[in-house]
C-alpha cells in the first residue's frame, strides 16, 4: 500500500503512519516524521489526530483537565509534519489544536528533552496556551541521542507494513547507553596499553560503562578487534601491537553507534573476574561483605544488574587470592602444625592423611597456654561438642573445652576431622588423654559432659575409666521437646535437672506427672545418675550443658567456613585475644575471689543473717532456719546437708552462717578455682602469633628445609560439600523437632510439592 499504517491507540481508525522515507529519521537518532508520514494516536482517523483526554463539542484538540482553547504547540509545524494530541469528535484543526514535531535540522535535535530549568521549559502562557517556547526548537540532549532511531525500529517492532490488527508489544529498555562517560572510559585513537590484557580490560570496562556489548573479531599476540554485539552497529575497534615492545596501540576507532544499548539485565563483558576486580580493593579491607551489598555496589556504580551467584563467584576468587585456596590449605597442614609447635613450644598439632591417597583425615591441635591453664587452674571439668565445616569440603571441628573459675568457656583442644564417626571421636579423646597424662603427674578425676553418642561415651570410658560422664541437657532437653511439644514440661525437666537433692527432684516429677503421666515414664527411662544433679556424682559447678558451640555462636561459625588453616588461624588469634584480655582484667581486680564467685558469696552473706546457728564442736553445726528447717554443716569437710556447698564448690548460705559464728573467713573455705590468684594462672601463659606463611621457610632451619620437600603432601577430603547455601545458623534447642509443615500442590492435588514445580501432565 501507498502509506504504511501502524495503529496505537483507542479509536478503531487510530493510525501509527511511519513513512517510506527511512531517512527522515537521520543519523542524529531523533524521532523525525517526514512529509506525507505521520505519526496518529488518537481516538479517530480523522486527519490523524493524536487526543488526549476528554474534549468537549469545542474544538480542543488537547484536553488537560478542564480547560477550553488550550493548545500544545511544539516548535514550529506544517501540516505534512503533525502529531495531533486532541479528542475531537466535530472539527479538525491544523493550527489550533496540534502537536507537531519539526524535522531535526542540527545535530542535537532528534529527542525531546524537557528540563524545566531554562527557557525551552514548558511553559502555560497568559493566554492559557501550554506551548514551548519558539526561541527553542526541540532540545536534544546527546544523552539520550541513540535512545530511538529507525535502525532499531525492528527492536520496537515498528515495521513497514500494515499492523491495524495487531496489539503493538514494546518491551521496556532496562539499561540504556549513555554515551557521556567519565574520561577514565574514553578510548582515542593511540591511545597505549602495557600489554593486551590492559587493552582488553580498558576496552571492556568502556563497554560496560556506555552499556553497550562487544564482541571480538580478532584476538591474538599481536592484534585485538572487537566490534559492537549489536547487528549492524558500526562501533568498531582495532588495536595492535608496536614493533620490538609489548605495548599494545588503539590504531582504529569507529565511535559512533546505531544501536540503543543493551536492554537487558547484566553484561555480556561484566565476568566473574570483572566482579572480582571491581570489588577487589573493599573486600581487602572488609572480608565480611557479602554478595547482595556486592550486587548494590556495582548496580550503583555501573549501572548493572547481575546475578546473586557472580558477586559470590567474584568474592570467592578474591578471598582465595587473600586467604589461600581450600586446597592450598591442607596441602601446607603439615608446614602449620610445625609452625604451630615452633612458636608455641609445649603445644600438640598433628595432622594425618590416609595411607592410601594422603588425602586428609585428621587434624589435632592444642595450644601449650591451655593446657598450662587447664592443668594448673581450672576446674576438672570438660565439655565435648562438635560444629560442621561450611567451607568446600565435608568436614566436622571437635571440641574439648573447660571453664575458668570466672565461669567462662577455655578451649582445651581442636580436632578437625574429615567426617563425625565413632571412631574419630574415640580418636579424639585418645588425643585429648595422652595429652592430659604428658603434663599432669596424676590424672585428675575428670567431669565429663557430651551427648553420649556411642563413640563419645566409648572413647570416655577406654581413655578416662575414673571420669564421670553427664548428658549435656541440652540434648536430653532437645530429645524430650521432640516428644513432648509442652514449654511448660520442659520448664519442669530443667527444674528437675537443677534440683539438689532427691526430695525435690520427685517433687519436680509429680508436678510433670500431673501434666502428663507419659513424660514421667519418659523421664523414668533416662538415668538420673547420668543427668539429674541430685543423682550425679561427679561435680558439674552448675554446669548442665557443654553448650560451647552456642556460646562461641558469634565467631564460630564465620570460622568454620574458612580454609581449614585459616579456620585455625581464626580460633588461635581469638584464643590469644581472650587470654591478654581476661589476663589484663584480672590485674584490675581487688577482691580475693573472682567476680562471680564474690557475688555468690555476698547473696550467701546476705541470706545468712536470718538464720540460727547451734554448734556441736569445733566442725559440725546445726543451722535453723523458719522457711528451710534445719540443716547441718560440717566446715572441716566443707559440706552442708542441702549439697550446695560440696556441688559448687563456694560455701551456701548455711555454711556461712555457721562459718560466721565461729569468726572463720568465709572466703579461704571456697576452692582454690574460684581465687583471683588462681584465675591470673589460669591466663598466665601467652598465645603467640604464626608468622605469615610467605616467611615459613625463612623461619625453618638449614636442615629442616631438606626434611621439608621428603613430607608427604595432604590432599583435599574426596567428600565435597553439595550444591546449596548451607546453613549459617545453628538450629535453636527449641527449635529442633519441630513437626514440618506438609505442603500440598493446588494443581494436581498431590503432597510433596507447589503448584509451581508439578510435573503431572495436564
Amino acid at each position: 500500500m501507498a502509506n504504511h499504517e501502524l495503529v496505537l491507540g483507542h479509536g478503531q481508525d487510530a493510525e501509527l503512519a511511519l513513512g517510506q522515507n527511512h531517512h527522515d529519521f537521520g543519523q542524529d537518532h531523533g524521532l523525525g516524521l517526514g512529509h506525507g508520514h505521520e505519526l496518529d494516536l488518537g481516538g479517530h482517523h480523522h486527519d490523524h489526530d493524536l487526543v488526549l483526554g476528554q474534549s468537549h463539542e469545542h474544538d480542543h484538540d488537547l484536553v488537560l483537565g478542564q480547560s477550553h482553547d488550550h493548545d500544545l504547540g511544539l516548535g514550529h509545524h506544517d501540516e505534512d509534519h503533525q502529531l495531533v494530541l486532541g479528542h475531537d469528535h466535530h472539527h479538525h484543526h491544523h493550527h489550533g489544536g496540534e502537536l507537531a514535531l519539526r524535522q531535526g535540522h542540527e545535530e542535537d535535535s532528534g529527542a525531546l528533552d524537557v528540563q524545566g530549568h531554562h527557557h525551552d521549559e514548558l511553559e502555560l502562557s497568559d493566554s492559557h496556551e501550554l506551548t514551548l517556547a519558539e526561541a527553542h526548537h526541540l532540545g536534544v540532549d546527546q544523552s539520550l541521542d541513540d535512545q530511538l532511531s529507525l535502525e532499531q525500529a525492528h527492536e520496537l517492532a515498528l515495521h513497514p507494513h500494515d499492523l491495524s490488527q495487531a496489539p503493538l508489544a514494546v518491551a521496556p529498555v532496562v539499561q540504556s547507553r549513555t554515551m557521556v562517560v567519565s574520561p577514565e572510559f574514553q578510548l582515542a585513537v593511540g591511545q597505549e596499553f602495557p600489554d593486551v590484557m590492559s587493552c582488553r580490560r580498558a576496552i571492556r570496562n568502556t563497554a560496560i560503562a556506555c552499556h553497550f556489548e562487544i564482541q571480538t573479531v580478532k584476538s591474538d599476540k599481536t592484534r585485538f578487534t572487537a566490534k559492537c554485539a549489536a547487528e549492524g552497529c558500526p562501533w568498531r575497534i582495532h588495536a595492535a601491537k608496536l614493533p620490538g615492545m609489548p605495548t599494545f596501540s588503539i590504531r582504529t576507532i569507529h565511535d559512533n553507534h546505531s544501536c540503543v544499548g543493551i536492554n537487558h539485565l547484566g553484561h555480556q563483558q561484566a565476568s566473574v573476574q570483572w566482579v572480582a576486580t571491581t570489588v577487589e580493593e573493599r573486600l581487602r579491607e572488609n572480608p565480611q561483605c557479602k554478595p547482595k551489598e556486592i550486587l548494590e555496589e556495582i548496580h550503583k556504580a555501573h549501572g548493572i544488574t547481575l546475578s546473586y551467584k557472580q558477586a559470590w563467584r567474584g568474592k570467592e576468587r578474591i578471598m582465595a587470592a587473600v586467604r589461600g585456596s581450600f586446597e592450598e590449605g591442607y596441602r601446607l597442614l603439615p608446614e602449620y602444625c610445625k609452625q604451630v609447635e615452633r612458636a608455641n613450644p609445649g603445644s600438640i598439632a598433628r595432622v594425618y592423611g590416609n595411607p592410601d591417597d594422603n588425602c586428609f583425615r585428621r587434624l589435632f591441635i592444642s595450644f601449650n597456654a591451655s593446657i598450662f591453664g587447664f592443668v594448673n587452674a581450672c576446674r576438672p571439668l570438660i565439655g565435648l561438642d562438635r560444629v560442621l565445616l561450611k567451607n568446600k569440603y565435608l568436614g566436622t571441628l571437635f571440641l574439648a573445652t573447660g571453664f575458668d573459675g570466672d565461669g567462662a568457656l577455655f578451649p582445651l583442644a581442636f580436632g578437625v576431622v574429615d567426617e563425625e564417626t565413632d571412631e574419630n571421636w574415640v580418636w579424639f579423646l585418645s588425643e585429648l588423654h595422652e595429652l592430659l597424662e604428658k603434663n599432669t603427674e596424676n590424672m585428675p578425676r575428670l567431669t565429663i559432659l557430651s551427648d553420649r553418642r556411642k563413640g563419645i561415651t566409648d572413647g570416655v570410658e577406654f581413655n578416662f575409666p575414673t571420669a564421670f560422664h553427664g548428658y549435656c541437657m541440652r540434648h536430653v532437653s532437645e530429645t524430650f521437646k521432640k516428644e513432648f511439644s509442652n514449654p511448660q514440661l520442659v520448664n519442669l525437666l530443667w527444674e528437675a535437672a537443677h534440683a539438689l537433692t532427691v526430695i525435690e527432684f520427685e517433687t519436680k516429677l509429680l508436678e510433670i506427672e500431673d501434666t502428663s503421666p507419659e513424660a514421667v515414664v519418659w523421664i523414668r527411662h533416662l538415668p538420673p545418675r547420668l543427668w539429674a544433679t541430685a543423682y550425679f556424682e561427679g561435680t558439674r559447678y552448675g554446669h548442665l550443658t557443654a553448650n560451647i558451640t552456642e556460646s562461641l555462636n558469634s565467631w564460630i561459625l564465620d570460622a568454620s567456613s574458612l580454609p581449614i588453616i585459616q579456620m585455625m588461624e581464626c580460633i588461635r588469634r581469638q584464643l590469644m585475644t581472650w587470654f591478654n584480655e581476661r589476663r589484663e582484667a584480672s590485674m584490675q581486680w581487688a577482691t580475693i575471689l573472682v567476680p562471680t564467685a564474690e557475688r555468690r558469696v555476698q547473696e550467701a552473706i546476705e541470706r545468712a543473717r536470718g538464720y540460727q546457728v547451734a554448734r556441736a564442736n569445733e566442725a559440725e553445726f546445726e543451722v535453723i532456719s523458719a522457711h528451710e528447717g534445719t540443716n547441718i554443716v560440717d566446715i572441716r569437710n566443707r559440706c552442708c546437708l542441702c549439697r550446695g556447698w560440696q556441688l559448687y564448690g563456694v560455701p551456701c548460705a548455711h555454711g556461712v552462717a555457721a562459718l560466721l559464728s565461729c569468726r572463720q573467713n568465709v572466703h579461704r573455705y571456697t576452692e582454690s578455682c574460684f581465687t583471683v590468684a588462681t584465675y591470673r594462672k589460669t591466663y598466665s601463659q601467652t598465645i603467640h602469633p604464626i608468622p605469615d606463611r610467605t616467611l615459613w621457610n625463612e623461619t625453618a632451619g638449614q636442615g629442616q628445609a631438606e626434611e621439608d620437600k621428603m613430607e608427604m603432601i595432604i590432599m583435599p577430603p574426596k567428600s565435597l560439600r553439595p550444591p546449596g547455601r548451607p546453613r549459617k545458623k545453628r538450629v535453636r534447642a527449641e527449635d529442633r523437632g519441630r513437626i514440618k509443615r506438609v505442603v500440598h500442590c493446588s494443581r494436581c492435588n498431590q503432597t510433596g510439592h507447589f503448584r509451581t514445580t508439578c510435573a503431572a501432565p495436564i
